[in-house]
């Protein structure tokens, strides 16, 4: 049985303003029905392969567990990353914890944001780089190059490869074009996919060897975890000690037991809105689009639409990227694609909003929208899942009224207790102490209207919550 070890962090600003820091690109269904963290889920399940160990952010653990739920897979272990501190802490903690109860079984390492449309192909990649790994080899991923890509990391084979597992001779940094095109040319060169293959042990030994700094670290940060809600949170303060370091960096470029799988199935890591635009499969012309869009004499040109309300409308265009969203839309030669995450740091230096913040806020129990904001009130559309359940709180600045459009809704106010159904509503007073439930089985939907001197979502005192938020 091999485990997965899922990464599920990162920021994607490259492809904003769909991927944000509040919702990144891994939870969004950019090239099909499920987002990518939902096909890597699925690409990782099935026979041979045991639970998943997902390592995420806090404040990213409940969306992992509701679109895993989606999809039919029940979790097995999130552990829970208190910082960003890159990928060597993260995969290290997995291989501790996993070391606990199977040292000698191999884990698989992968990235949750990548496309690989073929499963079956590259189930049988992993096949093959199984013996390796179990001879405690450090195994690592390569791709069949279909261009000169600058964007990547690459890997030298020692001797030429017809898909057999071969011994790594270097990786190589990300290249400059002409030094890309004679690596292209010479056969003997892979992309970095950054998917490993090798037991909990013999990783373990690696960074005891490379990195013991962050050996540690990590052996402090999951010794003091604590169990939170089915999550394991590791600790913050040994956490924060590890450096911010890549496992390539860490480990894999200095060990020298290391073998490179080659792969020859369709592989992109989505690193920015051109790469979305080839997934996309473009027509005869080069058009791709999504939602309401309608290109008219364009070629070479992505136009997505990510609302039904708007529709986009391209003419005339040529290598052209257009992404629009209800609060942002992006215009961009596609040629400069890279550039997006520069707009994104100037959107945040301007401290613009939608720099990070995603218009749909998701939340343990559902999510929620601002259809209308201004200084003294606020609208907002609410979606509870079945079942779930907001904090009991309270608000020092604002009162609400909550109208029910959707479904059934068990309202707290004080001391009442009552349902409310379609086309019902109830006032909030200021101050009073309030709870929203869901008791049905479809989701509920309510409109609510803040009026106050201060709408902050940081107005809020919590006094139960069963999702253990401060």
């Amino acid at each position: 049985m091999i485990t997965p070890v899922l990464l599920c962090g990162g920021a994607g600003t490259r492809l904003w303003p769909l991927s944000r820091k509040s919702y990144p690109k891994q939870f969004v269904p950019l090239t099909g029905e499920t987002s990518l963290f939902q096909a890597s889920v699925q690409r990782l399940t099935g026979a041979g392969f045991a639970a998943p160990v997902v390592v995420t952010g806090a404040d990213f653990r409940f969306i992992v567990t509701e679109q895993m739920a989606a999809i039919g897979v029940d979790p097995g272990t999130i552990l829970i990353e208190p910082q960003a501190r890159n990928t060597a802490p993260a995969v290290l903690a997995a291989a501790l914890h996993l070391a606990e109860t199977a040292p000698d079984q191999p884990m698989l390492v992968a990235p949750s944001d990548h496309v690989i449309p073929d499963g079956t192909a590259f189930a049988a990649a992993v096949q093959r780089g199984l013996e390796p790994a179990l001879a405690g080899r450090l195994v690592t991923f390569g791709i069949t190059p279909s261009h000169a890509e600058t964007g990547y990391g690459w890997l030298e084979l020692a001797a030429p490869s017809e898909g057999a597992p071969v011994a790594l001779a270097q990786f190589v940094e990300k290249p400059d074009a002409a030094r890309a095109e004679a690596m292209l040319e010479a056969g003997t060169f892979l992309w970095n996919a950054g998917i490993f293959l090798f037991t909990p042990a013999r990783l373990i030994a690696a960074f005891e060897l490379h990195a013991p700094e962050v050996l540690a670290s990590m052996r402090a940060a999951l010794a003091a975890a604590k169990p939170d809600l089915g999550f394991l949170r590791l600790d913050p303060a040994a956490f924060a000690k590890a450096p911010d370091i890549s496992i390539d960096y860490a480990v894999m470029e200095k060990a020298d037991n290391l073998t490179v799988v080659p792969f020859s199935g369709g592989w992109s890591d989505l690193g920015g809105w051109d790469a979305v635009w080839r997934e996309m499969g473009p027509d005869e012309s080069g058009v791709a689009t999504s939602g309401p869009a309608t290109a008219l004499n364009c070629t070479d040109t992505l136009l997505r639409s990510e609302s039904p309300d708007l529709e986009v409308v391209g003419i005339g265009l040529q290598n052209m990227l257009v992404v629009a969203m209800p609060d942002a839309v992006l215009v961009a030669d596609r040629a400069r694609a890279q550039e997006v995450k520069q707009a994104v740091a100037a959107l945040k230096a301007r401290k613009a909003r939608q720099a990070e913040t995603f218009p749909r806020d998701h939340r343990p129990w559902g999510w929620f929208e601002t259809l209308a904001l201004s200084d003294r009130f606020q609208v907002k559309r609410i979606v509870v899942h079945p079942g779930a359940s907001l904090s009991l709180q309270s608000h020092f600045h604002r009162s609400e009224h909550w109208i029910v459009v959707s479904g059934t809704a068990k309202v707290t106010v004080n001391e009442e207790v009552r349902l409310l159904t379609e086309n019902q509503s109830v006032y909030i007073p200021l101050g009073a102490v309030h709870r929203m439930e869901n008791p049905g089985r479809v989701p509920m939907v309510l409109i609510e209207v803040q009026t106050g001197a201060y709408l902050g979502e940081d107005d809020i005192i919590r006094y139960e919550d069963i999702y253990a938020r401060g």
